[in-house]
Protein backbone atom coordinates (compact mmCIF):
# COMPACT_ATOMS: atom_id res chain seq x y z
CA UNK A 1 0.00 0.00 0.00
CA UNK A 2 1.19 3.60 -0.42
CA UNK A 3 3.25 4.49 2.42
CA UNK A 4 2.06 8.33 2.72
CA UNK A 5 -1.31 6.99 4.45
CA UNK A 6 -1.22 3.23 5.66
CA UNK A 7 -5.43 3.60 6.85
CA UNK A 8 -6.07 5.13 3.56
CA UNK A 9 -6.45 2.47 0.64
CA UNK A 10 -5.82 4.51 -3.23
CA UNK A 11 -8.33 2.67 -5.31
CA UNK A 12 -7.72 2.39 -8.85
CA UNK A 13 -11.54 2.61 -10.94
CA UNK A 14 -11.33 -0.15 -14.09
CA UNK A 15 -14.64 0.69 -16.32
CA UNK A 16 -16.73 4.15 -16.45
CA UNK A 17 -19.88 2.19 -16.60
CA UNK A 18 -23.23 2.58 -14.51
CA UNK A 19 -21.85 0.07 -11.70
CA UNK A 20 -18.75 2.17 -11.44
CA UNK A 21 -20.31 5.47 -11.12
CA UNK A 22 -22.11 3.68 -8.31
CA UNK A 23 -19.18 3.33 -6.48
CA UNK A 24 -16.88 5.42 -6.92
CA UNK A 25 -19.91 8.46 -5.39
CA UNK A 26 -19.98 5.37 -2.34
CA UNK A 27 -16.31 5.76 -2.06
CA UNK A 28 -16.69 8.83 -0.48
CA UNK A 29 -18.83 7.13 2.69
CA UNK A 30 -15.79 5.07 3.10
CA UNK A 31 -13.25 5.02 6.48
CA UNK A 32 -10.54 3.41 4.83
CA UNK A 33 -10.47 4.23 1.04
CA UNK A 34 -10.67 6.85 -1.15
CA UNK A 35 -11.11 7.08 -5.16
CA UNK A 36 -7.71 7.80 -6.74
CA UNK A 37 -7.29 6.69 -10.37
CA UNK A 38 -9.95 5.43 -12.96
CA UNK A 39 -9.30 3.61 -16.31
CA UNK A 40 -11.01 3.93 -19.70
CA UNK A 41 -10.84 2.47 -23.05
CA UNK A 42 -10.77 6.59 -23.79
CA UNK A 43 -9.08 9.40 -22.35
CA UNK A 44 -12.32 11.02 -23.00
CA UNK A 45 -14.51 8.70 -21.00
CA UNK A 46 -11.75 8.02 -18.41
CA UNK A 47 -11.74 12.24 -18.09
CA UNK A 48 -15.33 12.92 -17.64
CA UNK A 49 -15.66 9.95 -15.36
CA UNK A 50 -12.73 11.90 -13.17
CA UNK A 51 -14.34 15.05 -13.07
CA UNK A 52 -17.94 14.06 -12.29
CA UNK A 53 -16.18 12.01 -9.07
CA UNK A 54 -13.43 14.26 -8.49
CA UNK A 55 -10.82 11.46 -9.22
CA UNK A 56 -7.28 13.09 -9.65
CA UNK A 57 -5.72 10.90 -12.27
CA UNK A 58 -7.64 9.79 -15.71
CA UNK A 59 -6.21 7.33 -18.28
CA UNK A 60 -7.09 6.25 -21.55
CA UNK A 61 -6.05 2.58 -20.99
CA UNK A 62 -6.47 -0.32 -18.32
CA UNK A 63 -3.21 -1.02 -18.98
CA UNK A 64 -1.85 2.61 -17.82
CA UNK A 65 -4.38 2.55 -14.77
CA UNK A 66 -2.82 -1.06 -13.40
CA UNK A 67 0.72 -0.32 -13.65
CA UNK A 68 0.12 2.93 -11.55
CA UNK A 69 2.67 2.95 -8.46
CA UNK A 70 0.35 4.91 -6.28
CA UNK A 71 -2.69 2.62 -6.82
CA UNK A 72 -3.48 0.03 -3.86
CA UNK A 73 -6.51 -1.83 -5.20
CA UNK A 74 -7.85 -2.13 -8.74
CA UNK A 75 -12.02 -2.54 -8.76
CA UNK A 76 -13.29 -3.61 -11.21
CA UNK A 77 -16.55 -2.87 -12.92
CA UNK A 78 -17.17 -4.16 -16.58
CA UNK A 79 -19.53 -6.65 -17.70
CA UNK A 80 -18.72 -10.03 -16.74
CA UNK A 81 -17.42 -12.01 -19.71
CA UNK A 82 -14.76 -9.74 -19.36
CA UNK A 83 -13.67 -10.22 -15.93
CA UNK A 84 -11.17 -12.81 -16.21
CA UNK A 85 -8.53 -10.79 -18.63
CA UNK A 86 -9.23 -7.57 -16.40
CA UNK A 87 -8.31 -9.44 -13.25
CA UNK A 88 -5.49 -10.95 -14.59
CA UNK A 89 -4.29 -7.42 -15.96
CA UNK A 90 -4.51 -5.74 -12.41
CA UNK A 91 -2.94 -8.80 -10.26
CA UNK A 92 -0.20 -9.37 -13.02
CA UNK A 93 0.52 -5.35 -11.82
CA UNK A 94 0.64 -6.92 -8.55
CA UNK A 95 -2.56 -5.00 -7.61
CA UNK A 96 -5.50 -6.49 -5.46
CA UNK A 97 -8.65 -6.90 -6.82
CA UNK A 98 -12.45 -6.13 -5.86
CA UNK A 99 -14.62 -7.79 -9.07
CA UNK A 100 -17.62 -7.03 -9.57
CA UNK A 101 -20.05 -9.96 -9.48
CA UNK A 102 -20.44 -12.84 -10.65
CA UNK A 103 -16.65 -12.91 -10.51
CA UNK A 104 -16.28 -14.64 -14.21
CA UNK A 105 -18.39 -16.18 -16.92
CA UNK A 106 -17.70 -19.81 -15.75
CA UNK A 107 -16.06 -21.58 -13.15
CA UNK A 108 -12.78 -22.45 -15.60
CA UNK A 109 -12.19 -18.99 -15.69
CA UNK A 110 -12.07 -18.08 -11.86
CA UNK A 111 -10.39 -21.06 -10.77
CA UNK A 112 -7.29 -19.88 -13.32
CA UNK A 113 -7.25 -16.21 -11.83
CA UNK A 114 -7.91 -17.84 -7.82
CA UNK A 115 -4.64 -19.66 -9.03
CA UNK A 116 -2.49 -16.97 -10.08
CA UNK A 117 -3.67 -14.93 -7.30
CA UNK A 118 -3.04 -17.31 -4.45
CA UNK A 119 0.14 -18.56 -6.20
CA UNK A 120 1.42 -14.66 -6.04
CA UNK A 121 0.05 -13.87 -2.62
CA UNK A 122 -2.16 -11.11 -4.02
CA UNK A 123 -5.61 -10.20 -2.80
CA UNK A 124 -8.68 -11.01 -4.90
CA UNK A 125 -12.21 -10.70 -3.60
CA UNK A 126 -15.72 -11.22 -5.37
CA UNK A 127 -17.74 -7.66 -5.20
CA UNK A 128 -21.17 -9.34 -4.08
CA UNK A 129 -21.47 -6.30 -1.81
CA UNK A 130 -24.95 -7.40 -0.74
CA UNK A 131 -22.62 -9.90 1.38
CA UNK A 132 -21.09 -6.71 3.27
CA UNK A 133 -24.56 -4.61 3.88
CA UNK A 134 -25.40 -4.13 7.64
CA UNK A 135 -28.95 -5.71 7.43
CA UNK A 136 -27.33 -9.21 6.18
CA UNK A 137 -24.50 -9.23 8.75
CA UNK A 138 -27.44 -8.59 11.57
CA UNK A 139 -28.65 -11.81 10.08
CA UNK A 140 -25.43 -13.48 10.12
CA UNK A 141 -25.17 -12.49 14.15
CA UNK A 142 -29.11 -13.53 14.63
CA UNK A 143 -28.25 -17.08 12.57
CA UNK A 144 -24.87 -17.98 14.81
CA UNK A 145 -26.66 -16.93 17.94
CA UNK A 146 -29.16 -19.93 17.28
CA UNK A 147 -32.15 -16.77 17.21
CA UNK A 148 -34.66 -19.21 14.71
CA UNK A 149 -33.17 -22.68 15.63
CA UNK A 150 -32.36 -24.99 13.06
CA UNK A 151 -32.40 -22.98 9.62
CA UNK A 152 -34.30 -25.14 7.26
CA UNK A 153 -35.74 -23.24 4.91
CA UNK A 154 -34.84 -20.48 2.50
CA UNK A 155 -36.94 -18.86 0.45
CA UNK A 156 -35.43 -16.18 -1.72
CA UNK A 157 -36.47 -14.13 -5.47
CA UNK A 158 -35.14 -10.86 -7.22
CA UNK A 159 -36.34 -9.78 -10.73
CA UNK A 160 -37.57 -7.22 -12.47
CA UNK A 161 -39.24 -6.54 -16.10
CA UNK A 162 -36.22 -4.93 -18.21
CA UNK A 163 -37.34 -2.73 -21.51
CA UNK A 164 -36.95 -4.97 -24.20
CA UNK A 165 -33.29 -4.03 -25.76
CA UNK A 166 -31.90 -7.08 -27.55
CA UNK A 167 -28.48 -5.46 -28.33
CA UNK A 168 -28.31 -4.30 -24.46
CA UNK A 169 -26.31 -6.26 -22.19
CA UNK A 170 -29.40 -8.21 -20.29
CA UNK A 171 -30.61 -9.96 -23.13
CA UNK A 172 -27.26 -10.42 -25.09
CA UNK A 173 -25.80 -13.98 -24.84
CA UNK A 174 -22.31 -12.33 -26.12
CA UNK A 175 -22.35 -10.10 -23.23
CA UNK A 176 -23.31 -12.97 -20.70
CA UNK A 177 -26.50 -11.75 -20.36
CA UNK A 178 -29.58 -13.88 -18.56
CA UNK A 179 -31.33 -13.54 -15.01
CA UNK A 180 -29.07 -16.29 -13.80
CA UNK A 181 -25.78 -14.42 -13.83
CA UNK A 182 -27.06 -10.96 -13.61
CA UNK A 183 -29.77 -11.13 -10.87
CA UNK A 184 -29.67 -14.79 -9.56
CA UNK A 185 -26.41 -14.33 -8.34
CA UNK A 186 -28.07 -12.58 -5.18
CA UNK A 187 -30.45 -15.36 -4.35
CA UNK A 188 -27.73 -18.06 -4.68
CA UNK A 189 -25.23 -15.99 -2.60
CA UNK A 190 -27.80 -15.23 -0.26
CA UNK A 191 -28.68 -19.16 0.31
CA UNK A 192 -25.23 -19.30 0.55
CA UNK A 193 -24.58 -17.53 3.15
CA UNK A 194 -27.37 -19.14 5.06
CA UNK A 195 -26.40 -22.61 3.86
CA UNK A 196 -23.33 -23.10 2.20
CA UNK A 197 -22.32 -23.05 -1.43
CA UNK A 198 -22.49 -27.11 -1.56
CA UNK A 199 -26.23 -28.87 -2.07
CA UNK A 200 -26.58 -32.05 -2.69
CA UNK A 201 -28.84 -31.64 -5.07
CA UNK A 202 -29.90 -28.98 -7.99
CA UNK A 203 -33.70 -28.95 -9.61
CA UNK A 204 -34.52 -25.94 -12.21
CA UNK A 205 -36.89 -24.80 -14.78
CA UNK A 206 -35.97 -22.11 -16.73
CA UNK A 207 -37.33 -19.74 -19.53
CA UNK A 208 -35.29 -19.30 -22.50
CA UNK A 209 -36.50 -16.18 -24.94
CA UNK A 210 -35.61 -15.01 -28.07
CA UNK A 211 -32.14 -13.80 -28.00
CA UNK A 212 -31.06 -17.32 -26.37
CA UNK A 213 -30.72 -16.23 -22.86
CA UNK A 214 -32.50 -17.59 -19.73
CA UNK A 215 -35.22 -14.95 -19.17
CA UNK A 216 -36.80 -16.26 -15.73
CA UNK A 217 -35.99 -19.31 -13.87
CA UNK A 218 -36.72 -21.44 -10.90
CA UNK A 219 -34.11 -23.15 -8.72
CA UNK A 220 -34.67 -25.88 -5.53
CA UNK A 221 -31.87 -26.67 -4.00
CA UNK A 222 -31.58 -29.37 -1.07
CA UNK A 223 -29.05 -29.78 1.56
CA UNK A 224 -30.08 -33.19 3.10
CA UNK A 225 -31.86 -34.12 6.38
CA UNK A 226 -34.67 -31.89 5.57
CA UNK A 227 -33.30 -28.45 4.55
CA UNK A 228 -34.08 -26.65 1.10
CA UNK A 229 -33.76 -23.24 -0.54
CA UNK A 230 -36.08 -22.19 -3.19
CA UNK A 231 -34.83 -19.71 -5.19
CA UNK A 232 -36.41 -17.50 -7.88
CA UNK A 233 -34.84 -14.63 -10.64
CA UNK A 234 -35.64 -13.06 -14.09
CA UNK A 235 -34.79 -10.43 -15.96
CA UNK A 236 -38.26 -9.73 -18.09
CA UNK A 237 -40.58 -10.26 -14.98
CA UNK A 238 -41.34 -8.67 -11.66
CA UNK A 239 -41.27 -10.52 -8.68
CA UNK A 240 -41.16 -9.75 -5.01
CA UNK A 241 -37.64 -9.09 -3.99
CA UNK A 242 -37.78 -10.16 -0.41
CA UNK A 243 -35.58 -13.21 1.31
CA UNK A 244 -37.55 -15.62 4.34
CA UNK A 245 -35.02 -17.68 6.11
CA UNK A 246 -37.30 -20.55 8.30
CA UNK A 247 -35.83 -22.81 11.32
CA UNK A 248 -37.44 -24.55 14.36
CA UNK A 249 -38.33 -21.73 16.52
CA UNK A 250 -38.68 -18.99 13.96
CA UNK A 251 -38.03 -16.87 11.15
CA UNK A 252 -35.55 -13.98 9.53
CA UNK A 253 -37.09 -11.51 7.19
CA UNK A 254 -35.17 -9.49 4.81
CA UNK A 255 -37.72 -6.92 4.11
CA UNK A 256 -37.86 -4.27 0.66
CA UNK A 257 -35.12 -6.05 -1.43
CA UNK A 258 -32.51 -8.83 -1.16
CA UNK A 259 -29.91 -6.85 -2.62
CA UNK A 260 -29.77 -3.79 -0.71
CA UNK A 261 -31.89 -3.97 2.26
CA UNK A 262 -31.97 -1.42 4.78
CA UNK A 263 -34.26 -3.72 7.79
CA UNK A 264 -34.86 -6.79 8.83
CA UNK A 265 -37.14 -8.53 10.97
CA UNK A 266 -36.81 -11.47 13.79
CA UNK A 267 -39.28 -14.04 14.68
CA UNK A 268 -39.56 -16.36 17.39
CA UNK A 269 -42.41 -18.46 18.07
CA UNK A 270 -44.59 -16.41 15.81
CA UNK A 271 -43.32 -12.95 17.74
CA UNK A 272 -41.48 -10.00 16.16
CA UNK A 273 -38.80 -10.47 18.54
CA UNK A 274 -36.13 -7.83 17.20
CA UNK A 275 -36.55 -5.56 13.81
CA UNK A 276 -32.85 -4.44 12.45
CA UNK A 277 -32.79 -0.64 11.13
CA UNK A 278 -30.23 1.09 8.88
CA UNK A 279 -30.52 4.68 8.31
CA UNK A 280 -27.43 5.14 6.67
CA UNK A 281 -27.27 7.72 3.87
CA UNK A 282 -24.52 5.51 1.48
CA UNK A 283 -25.99 3.74 -1.15
CA UNK A 284 -24.08 0.55 0.45
CA UNK A 285 -20.85 -0.22 -2.11
CA UNK A 286 -18.61 1.65 0.41
CA UNK A 287 -18.70 -1.32 2.81
CA UNK A 288 -17.08 -3.97 0.52
CA UNK A 289 -14.60 -1.36 -0.37
CA UNK A 290 -14.66 -1.06 3.58
CA UNK A 291 -13.88 -4.76 3.95
CA UNK A 292 -11.22 -4.65 0.97
CA UNK A 293 -9.40 -2.08 3.61
CA UNK A 294 -9.34 -3.72 6.37
CA UNK A 295 -7.99 -7.38 5.02
CA UNK A 296 -5.07 -5.38 3.22
CA UNK A 297 -4.53 -3.93 5.91
CA UNK A 298 -4.54 -7.23 8.26
CA UNK A 299 -2.05 -8.60 5.31
CA UNK A 300 -5.52 -11.38 4.27
CA UNK A 301 -5.01 -12.29 0.69
CA UNK A 302 -8.90 -12.68 0.94
CA UNK A 303 -12.06 -11.99 2.63
CA UNK A 304 -13.11 -14.41 5.18
CA UNK A 305 -16.76 -12.88 5.09
CA UNK A 306 -16.44 -13.90 0.79
CA UNK A 307 -14.04 -16.38 0.12
CA UNK A 308 -12.21 -17.31 -2.51
CA UNK A 309 -13.49 -20.97 -2.23
CA UNK A 310 -16.80 -19.79 -1.57
CA UNK A 311 -16.84 -17.54 -4.94
CA UNK A 312 -15.64 -20.70 -6.64
CA UNK A 313 -17.95 -23.07 -5.37
CA UNK A 314 -21.12 -20.64 -6.34
CA UNK A 315 -19.73 -20.66 -9.82
CA UNK A 316 -19.79 -24.18 -9.99
CA UNK A 317 -23.35 -24.54 -8.43
CA UNK A 318 -24.08 -22.24 -11.57
CA UNK A 319 -22.30 -23.70 -14.22
CA UNK A 320 -24.19 -27.21 -13.27
CA UNK A 321 -27.67 -25.03 -13.59
CA UNK A 322 -26.83 -23.93 -16.84
CA UNK A 323 -25.81 -27.19 -17.82
CA UNK A 324 -29.13 -28.38 -16.55
CA UNK A 325 -30.61 -26.22 -19.39
CA UNK A 326 -28.27 -26.87 -22.02
CA UNK A 327 -27.56 -22.75 -21.77
CA UNK A 328 -23.57 -22.06 -23.35
CA UNK A 329 -22.44 -18.85 -23.60
CA UNK A 330 -20.14 -17.62 -26.93
CA UNK A 331 -16.81 -18.90 -26.53
CA UNK A 332 -17.57 -21.95 -24.31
Amino acid sequence: MAEDNAYTIKWGILSTGWIAHQFATDLAHASNGVAYAVGSRSQESADKFAADHGIPVAYATYEELVNDPDVDAIYIGTPHPFHRENALLALRAGKAVLCEKPFTVNSAELEEVVAYAREHKLFLMEAMWSRYIPAHVKVREWLAAGRIGEVKMVKADLGFRSDWKPEGRLLNPALGGGALLDVGIYPVSFTSMVLGPHPESIASTVHIGETGVDEHFSLLLSYGNGVSASLNAGIRLNLDDEAYIYGTEGRIVVNGTLVNPKSAELYVNGELAERFEDDRASVGYCFEAEEVGRCLQAGLTESPVMTLDESVALMKLLDEVRAQWGLKYPGE
